[in-house]
């Protein structure tokens, strides 16, 4: 192992760990219903995860576990979270340019995804994920198996969200800190859809150009900086 996939793997870990308790502040996952996944840097086949019978809330690296291509426990301590593994695993494997998924029920996601359409371009946030999203409309909403995570990764395609029809929404981002920064916006851009009661988008190429400001590397870094020192401290 060298240094920088050492460094590299304990900046992951630490990334999903806050990832957790930042959904646990925001008052998501208090039934177990969620999950954000690293895919670890130094056996990319692998990937770690919270464990199944740990509260979001009481997240830490010593509650992670990393789980092989079979859903086994392979490091850690604790319990493999199935339905996790089931969306995370196919994901990650049809999208080698992506190391994060996240995913959880909340308040605005999961009542829009029931409505099985994409966002418009409505607000500020919801220009990220013009032509960056799409619906998986099926309704197998109890996700048992990974043959069911390998149609929702196909229905994800190469965009950085997806809205799963009456279950909620789903994020993948290049680090565990870019899919929570993803995943919340979508939750806000769900909001705004829900709320709203008579919106008038703005046109595709007014959408597009707020999207090439919005959607960087260093919008991600600046987002989840902020939640971390409003949420965590």
């Amino acid at each position: 192992m060298t240094e920088d996939l050492h460094y590299r793997q304990i900046e992951l870990k630490r990334q999903v760990t806050l990832g957790y308790q930042i959904f646990a502040e925001l008052g998501w996952g208090d039934l177990g219903d969620g999950h954000i996944s690293g895919r670890d840097p130094i056996d990319p086949d692998t990937l770690w995860l919270l464990d199944a019978n740990t509260p979001f809330k009481q997240a830490s690296e010593a509650h992670l576990v990393r789980l092989n291509s079979k859903g086994n426990v392979i490091e850690g301590e604790g319990v493999a979270n199935w339905p996790a593994f089931y969306i995370h695993y196919p994901i990650l494997v049809e999208r080698p340019d992506i190391n994060s998924v996240a995913h959880t029920h909340t308040p605005f996601g999961t009542p829009f995804a029931a409505e099985a359409r994409r966002f418009e371009a409505i607000t500020q946030e919801s220009c990220i994920f013009i032509d960056d999203h799409d619906v998986f409309n099926d309704e197998e909403v109890q996700v048992q198996d990974t043959e069911c995570g390998f149609r929702i990764a196909e229905s994800l395609g190469r965009n950085r969200g997806l809205i799963l029809r009456n279950h909620g929404l789903l994020s993948v981002g290049k680090t565990p800190k870019e899919s929570v920064v993803w995943f919340i916006m979508m939750e806000r851009v769900a909001e705004a859809h829900i709320k709203t009661r008579n919106p008038q988008p703005i046109s595709h190429n007014a959408a597009l150009y707020a999207k090439a400001d919005l959607a960087t590397d260093g919008q991600v870094e600046h987002s989840f900086a902020n939640l971390v020192a409003h949420h965590l401290k």
